[in-house]
């Protein structure tokens, strides 16, 4: 199979390494994650007059047209870099979701104003109880005479402390695991009865919970059809899901790269340890661990035109375990043969580490996608 890159993806790739290589430092990116909304705004308009943030969209809603092969490309570049932006929640999440299910003039106005870099947005589908399982939805939507009343919670909204519309998914019937039944409506941030509470994960990113204290909303905010939405949000997931794990390549290989560059020049009994052969076994274990990753992220690159088939879903699966599993052998081994150093806050690498830690359980760890994997019926 041929894995050569074309001239338009090269000249992404080469793009994306030159402004995360020259442009965005270490201390750039605690500035960034400091700020009060958790990125640089002058950055993420750098990403829309790059294009980047019309990759993900087809040509006729505004967008490039770029396959799964170009997001790859682009988060690992971002992953080596640990850029800070909500590039997953807004393009990855808000806005294919918004592609799929909405249409006409809604539809344009919100494309055009988030590839231009002036539209936020996130998602929210978590809840406490559901452990990865998004069809364990307690949100309900309780038909009134103009449309809906929203009520229940979400958590762990990406980007949702500075998004300025999110979509929510809610039960509009059927009980709180059934698979069908679920809703997803496009709410303004501002609408009364929408409460936010913001907090930071380990890695410094903003998230927020959201309430719904019977919140309105009428049919034309629903986003697809009518107790149809776990399907489509499970689609644009599962879409998100390699460019999520490239991201958690380019951190894994920033780990690898600098943890070897760094024992070359610390010494111990006068010589660099990179030279004692335990060590060395330690630093080939991490390089292949990102080389198993990136085999099962090209795997399901590869399948990404049949997203229905059981094969391209156990490429999922796969990948995410293999993700989660060898991420943390990266960081774990990262950390440890730096020393203590590995874990201050002055050097990159616990920060690495940690945004690792949440990328890895983001849609499910992997403990939980094994366990789906193992629910698919072997190939024939």
């Amino acid at each position: 199979m041929n894995f050569s890159l074309t001239e338009e993806q090269q000249i992404l790739q080469d793009s994306a390494a030159r402004l995360v290589g020259q442009s965005y430092s270490f201390e750039r990116r605690q500035q960034d994650v400091g700020s009060a909304t958790g990125f640089d705004p002058e950055l993420w308009k750098q990403f829309a007059d790059l294009g980047w943030l019309a990759i993900a969209f087809r040509e006729e809603n505004g967008g490039f047209g770029g396959e799964a092969t170009d997001l790859m490309l682009l988060m690992e570049e971002m992953g080596k870099g640990l850029v800070a932006a909500p590039y997953v929640a807004t393009v990855l999440l808000f806005g294919k979701l918004v592609e799929a299910g909405t249409e006409g003039h809604l539809r344009d106005d919100l494309l055009t104003r988030l590839i231009a870099g002036q539209l936020q947005g996130g998602v929210a589908f978590m809840e406490r109880q559901a452990r990865y399982a998004l069809n364990d939805t307690c949100t309900r939507a309780s038909r009134t005479s103009a449309g809906f009343g929203l009520s229940g919670e979400k958590t762990m909204v990406l980007n949702g402390p500075v998004a300025d519309k999110l979509i929510v998914s809610a039960r509009t019937e059927g009980s709180q695991q059934d698979e069908s039944g679920i809703s997803l409506f496009l709410l303004d941030t501002t609408t009364p009865g929408l409460e936010l509470t913001s907090y930071r994960l380990m890695d410094g990113q903003q998230v927020a919970n959201v309430r719904l204290n019977n919140v309105q909303v009428t049919s034309g905010q629903l986003v697809g059809q009518e107790n149809e939405g776990l399907a489509l949000l499970q689609g644009v997931i599962n879409k998100a899901l390699p460019g999520l794990c490239a991201e958690a390549l380019g951190l894994m290989t920033h780990l690898t790269n600098t943890t070897i560059e760094y024992t070359k020049v610390r010494k111990q009994f006068g010589v660099p340890i990179s030279s004692f052969q335990a060590l060395q076994h330690r630093m080939v274990d991490m390089f292949t661990a990102c080389e198993e990753t990136r085999s099962l992220i090209y795997r399901s690159v590869c399948s990404a035109d049949k997203p229905d088939t059981q094969e391209h879903l156990r490429n999922l699966h796969a990948l995410k375990v293999i993700t989660g599993r060898r991420g943390k052998r990266v960081g774990n081994d990262a950390i440890q043969l730096h020393g203590g150093m590995g874990i201050t806050d002055e050097l990159d690498v616990g920060h690495y580490v940690k945004h690792l830690m949440v990328l890895n359980s983001l849609f499910g760890d992997a403990d939980y996608h094994q366990q789906q994997l193992a629910t698919l019926s072997l190939p024939v």
